[in-house]
């Protein structure tokens, strides 16, 4: 299970990489990913429907995101 805190830093850690930069950006992309996949994981383990909702929500912008900085 991911706790708070380790949220909150990866969330500072993402948010502090933030940059007009593609490069930059696609690396916190991968990290936002990857918080995600965790997440998602997570809610599978409780059976976290809304949660498993939202979760898939936030990872198709996501993918979306890095689609539009790959081409």
């Amino acid at each position: 299970m991911i706790g708070k805190g380790v949220r909150t830093n990866m969330k500072k850690t993402a948010n502090s990489l933030k940059r007009p930069d593609g490069d930059k950006r696609m690396a916190v992309l991968r990290l936002e990913l990857d918080y995600e996949l965790a997440t998602l994981y997570e809610a599978m383990m409780e059976n976290d429907e809304e949660k498993k909702k939202e979760c898939k929500r936030r990872l198709e912008k996501l993918r979306q995101e890095l689609m539009r900085l790959q081409v």
